[in-house]
């Protein structure tokens, strides 16, 4: 597939102005046609970067978080949770990740209804090979430096926070 030749004008801009004209206030549609596109074109970059190692990013996050677990295991209730993910969609990923031996599952020490995903050391390789391959591309954002990104990532959070997305916690003190 060849790389597409960036189009001589902002589409978002001249929508919003065509907005603007014939519906109203334009804002908001521009910021979530942008947010949208930005995450097609970043959503592509990281999908080129684990294409190479087999790992789509879902199964990328869900090594990242059995590594960053205490004992490199998560009941499978837990990475749904902490994923934001249907049980189903974990499965499915857990799935994939057990058929390619990057984890395994495993049963609860304490709590026979539970199963344990625990990742192998093959998938803590992987997982090492996927950051760097992502982080190569700088999971795909350009144009922005640190403060922006910084800045961005709030902005997000109070969408999010807004949706109900996740709760603040209480500060501590």
């Amino acid at each position: 597939m060849t790389a597409q030749q960036p189009l001589p004008f902002d589409p978002i801009a001249r929508a919003a102005e065509l907005w603007a004209s014939r519906i109203g206030p334009s804002s908001t549609m521009a910021a979530v046609t942008s947010v949208m596109r930005v995450q097609q074109l970043l959503q592509s970059a990281v999908d080129g970067a684990l294409r190479p190692l087999s790992l789509t990013f879902a199964r990328y996050e869900a090594l990242v978080l059995l590594t960053f677990s205490r004992r490199g295991a998560l009941p499978m209730r837990v990475m749904g949770e902490r994923l934001q993910l249907h049980p189903t969609s974990v499965t499915n990923i857990v799935d994939r990740l057990e058929r390619d031996k990057l984890v395994r599952r495993t049963p609860h020490p304490t709590d026979r209804r539970t199963t344990l995903v625990e990742i192998t050391d093959a998938g803590r390789g992987r997982m090492e090979a996927a950051t760097t391959a992502v982080t190569s591309v700088n999971f795909g954002m350009r144009g922005l430096n640190e403060q922006e990104m910084t800045q961005l990532t709030q902005l997000l959070t109070g969408v999010r926070l807004a949706h109900g997305d996740f709760s603040r916690e209480p500060a501590e003190g």
